[in-house]
């Protein structure tokens, strides 16, 4: 029996099944962010190993993880329109648990792979799983708490994936002297949590009276309809442009720290631990980033926000990447990359509401998953235009993605205003 939706203005008046929707949302997202980082944090030595213990350096390693790293964001964005049309279909509450068993389970897996390729097969799976739970689970806070509450919402779910990633750095800490494939074993902690999804949290009342007054959930094709085409078009090019330059920001950046000239004469382990306090302050500076961004959207709006974010993100890479830099030098930059990072954030709550309650899922996880195929290509494609040692030259030139990913974003619909309520749940 769905319950019924609310509008408080404080936490203490939201009901016992929205704080369980919140919940699930939320250790959804944690633990996209975990299982989605654990290969980062190994990429090289492990891939090195698959290769048959080859020398880190070699270039096949280089070119095999950047692979794998595109089959990652590939599963990603096809796992976000596929299991965004079992949500509008089955409801977000069973899709939301299907999605975890389904990344959980294939991050577990890759303990077991014995070469690069089933690796890359694994990979590609969990992905399907990482990718659907993003649409999933904004779609299920999105429509059961409060809509004046959503910048901040959007801050503090993608907080939970902040922390997923610093839950798998503080892994890849604890375990850098054992052999890098053990990381994986932690990617199976999610699927505990679908235990409990399956019993406490309901299906939101929004979804369930759509489905039942609908003759049939409207198709993939109904994005591309007279009156939602254009910003479906919109929404995909800002999402591809910006996703491609963070993502080879976020895959590169790590791999390219080991080859420092102040680190690279350090042990295997030594490395995997300063990769480590690299995310970590990345992860930190984002989750400061994450409610700037949202107290920027109140006053100025989604859509001036975005664009104002991508700009300045952009811009620090650009001139982070300019010059060769010593790792000494990098820490400033690593802390404004995390700050403008909280732009992704407002993707969140911004994208399900432009969409049909029937197309929500559906529309905020194609859009949004179309940019991740482009960042997997980008990823490949910059990442293998220039040796590891100087592939600070790369990210310079990927950042300047973010300059037509401003102008777009300066086209989007403002769609719920955030100013229209200028507080934050209290």
């Amino acid at each position: 029996m769905p319950h019924p939706v609310v509008q408080p203005t404080r936490l203490r008046d939201l009901s016992p099944s929205q704080w369980r929707s919140g919940a699930a949302a939320w250790l959804g997202w944690m633990f996209d962010g975990l299982d989605m980082h654990l290969y980062t944090l190994v990429a090289i030595p492990f891939v090195a190993l698959l290769l048959g213990d080859v020398a880190q350096s070699d270039p096949q390693v280089k070119e095999k993880s950047a692979w794998i790293q595109f089959a990652f964001l590939l599963g990603w964005a096809l796992g976000g329109g596929f299991f965004g049309r079992i949500g509008d279909r089955l409801g977000r509450s069973r899709a939301l648990m299907l999605t975890i068993l389904v990344y959980a389970g294939f991050t577990g897996l890759s303990f077991f792979a014995q070469t690069w390729w089933q690796l890359f097969i694994c990979r590609f799976l969990a992905a399907l799983g990482i990718g659907g739970e993003w649409a999933v689970g904004a779609s299920l806070l999105s429509e059961t708490w409060p809509k004046t509450w959503r910048p901040w919402l959007a801050a503090v779910l993608q907080t939970g994936v902040n922390i997923g990633v610093l839950l798998a750095t503080l892994a890849g800490f604890l375990m850098s002297d054992l052999p890098p494939n053990w990381i994986f074993l932690v990617g199976l902690l999610p699927a505990l949590l679908t235990l409990w999804i399956r019993k406490s949290v309901p299906e939101t009342a929004e979804w369930t009276s759509a489905r039942s007054s609908a003759q049939r959930v409207p198709g993939l094709a109904t994005l591309f309809h007279r009156g939602i085409r254009r910003t479906t078009i919109l929404t995909m090019l800002v999402c591809a442009l910006a996703l491609t330059a963070h993502w080879a920001f976020m895959f590169w950046c790590p791999q390219l720290v080991r080859t420092l000239p102040d680190v690279v004469a350090l042990s295997a382990g030594e490395k995997t631990r300063l990769v480590t306090r690299v995310v970590l302050a990345l992860m930190a500076a984002s989750i400061v980033g994450n409610f700037t961004a949202a107290a920027l959207a109140n006053r100025f709006g989604y859509r001036r926000t975005i664009a104002l974010l991508a700009l300045a993100y952009g811009a620090v890479m650009a001139w982070c990447f300019s010059l060769p830099r010593p790792l000494s030098s990098l820490w400033p930059f690593l802390a404004g990359i995390g700050l403008c990072q909280g732009v992704f954030a407002l993707f969140t709550m911004y994208l399900p509401p432009l969409f049909p309650t029937l197309l929500r899922t559906t529309g905020a996880g194609f859009c949004y998953n179309i940019g991740r195929i482009a960042a997997a290509f980008g990823t490949v494609y910059f990442g293998l235009s220039a040796p590891l040692s100087n592939m600070g030259g790369a990210l310079f030139w990927v950042a300047l993605l973010f300059v037509p990913a401003v102008l777009v974003a300066l086209l989007l619909p403002e769609g719920d205003d955030a100013r229209a309520q200028p507080t934050q749940p209290t």
